[in-house]
């Protein structure tokens, strides 16, 4: 679990935890790195009654998406369509405090995207419809789908699609698996400080292949280390202006807006994958018809005995 920046993609909070541990409870160790002044996007299997007061308190403002079947009574109407509403506590919360939670509801529909669910709700702590109009809302919230993009970029293109983690027990993988944030964060912050000091104009960091960082990174850590320690003040400094105009050469689409509808994932592999057969009804073999083929199998051997006499 972990919370990513939705510009420079960079991960700035993360909790590990064994296989068997929800969501839920890496959620509680993870957002505590919020601060006043950020907007928390999260999924539908977040909000609830004691993961919400947790979240608030860090001081930054919450826009969570929520299950349909969650009862969220409407408590007033804004000109916008979203209404006020609170959550409440169920049986199964452990929070001593079970007062209810004013929250901001806002509904949407997507009738021109494939495969969209029928209703979108958000749950958000901006109450105000005048400083948070809820079309601007539905709109900010689809950027949480930039951390997808950040997870392929761990899982995939920085560790390998065929390459697992070689440690062996919980506390080597946690170091490992670490290791592997520290390095996606030494990318992803090189990324955007490239995209800021382009000439002309700043870009926009998500237009910079992550990629294309990887492969330069990985071909000037050898340069850094082979200058000598009376030379690093100056040379760094050559290296690193010139590690940025590379950075910039390679440009990708921006990844913001993109629609991708929902599918099965087949496991990667080399091989090539078999194709499904159609299973056809095969005859039942009765006790009866082994014996009448036991018996027609039988036959031509006495014939052709009766042929040799």
């Amino acid at each position: 679990m972990g919370l990513v920046e939705t510009g420079p993609h960079v991960v700035f909070a993360a909790a590990l935890a064994p296989y068997a541990t929800s969501e839920v409870t890496l959620a509680a160790d993870a957002l505590p790195a919020l601060a006043p002044g950020m907007l928390c996007l999260a999924d539908r299997f977040c909000p609830s009654f004691d993961l919400w007061p947790t979240a608030a308190a860090t001081g930054a403002q919450l826009l969570w998406r929520i299950r349909r079947n969650a009862r969220l009574p409407v408590l007033e109407r804004f000109a916008d369509g979203s209404y006020r509403s609170e959550l409440r506590a169920t049986w199964h919360s452990r929070a001593t405090d079970r007062a209810a939670i004013p929250v901001r509801v806002v509904e949407y529909t997507l009738p021109k995207v494939r495969d969209a669910d029928p209703v979108y709700r958000l749950v958000t702590t901006l109450l105000d419809p005048a400083a948070a109009p809820a079309a601007e809302l539905a709109a900010l919230y689809h950027e949480r789908w930039e951390v997808e993009g950040t997870f392929d970029e761990l899982k995939t293109h920085l560790k390998g699609a065929q390459v697992v983690l070689r440690s062996k027990t919980p506390v080597l993988v946690r170091q490992e698996a670490y290791g592997l944030l520290l390095a996606h964060y030494a990318v992803r912050g090189l990324l955007p400080e490239a995209a800021v000091s382009a000439p002309g104009r700043p870009r926009d960091p998500d237009t910079l292949s992550f990629v294309h960082g990887v492969r330069v990174l990985r071909r000037t850590l050898p340069r850094l280390a082979a200058v000598p320690p009376r030379d690093r003040p100056t040379l760094w400094q050559h290296l690193h202006a010139a590690l940025l105009v590379e950075l910039r050469e390679e440009r990708v689409s921006s990844s913001r807006g993109r629609s991708v509808p929902r599918g099965v994932k087949r496991k990667m592999t080399r091989y090539r994958v078999r194709p499904r057969r159609r299973r056809r009804n095969r005859p039942v073999v009765t006790v009866q018809r082994c014996s009448r083929m036991a018996r027609g199998m039988r036959r031509p051997v006495r014939h052709e005995r009766a042929r040799a006499a």
